[in-house]
């Protein structure tokens, strides 16, 4: 028997916060390997299982960094997905922190 938890699908018109907080749903249940199936294209979000982030003692970072894609996770940590990315948040400020020292350094 088929046995559906946590269903969630969401379609976000001009609502970026809540698109935003199904993301990191998303992006979380991924990277824990919390068997579900997950897509996600501009405007629709949908995860089937999955989790939603536990925020004690901080506040779950990860991010996906792809508009378009779909990921299935099954139990035993199997996982196929178009998404190739990582789920770090801090990749674009860690480019922007290297332009900074770079040009620190240039003034050397």
């Amino acid at each position: 028997m088929l046995n559906i938890t946590n269903a969630k699908l969401s379609f976000s018109g001009n609502n970026a916060l809540s698109e935003n907080e199904a993301m990191r749903e998303i992006a979380y249940s991924m990277d824990l390997l919390i068997p579900g199936l997950y897509l996600w294209l501009p405007g629709i979000l949908m995860r089937i299982g999955g989790d939603v982030p536990d925020d004690q003692p901080y506040k779950y970072p990860g991010k996906i960094h792809s508009r378009i894609g779909i990921a299935l996770v099954l139990p035993g940590y199997k996982i196929f997905t178009s998404y190739q990315g990582t789920y770090d948040s801090f990749g674009e400020d860690l480019r922007k922190g290297f332009h900074y020292l770079s040009d620190l350094t240039s003034r050397f």
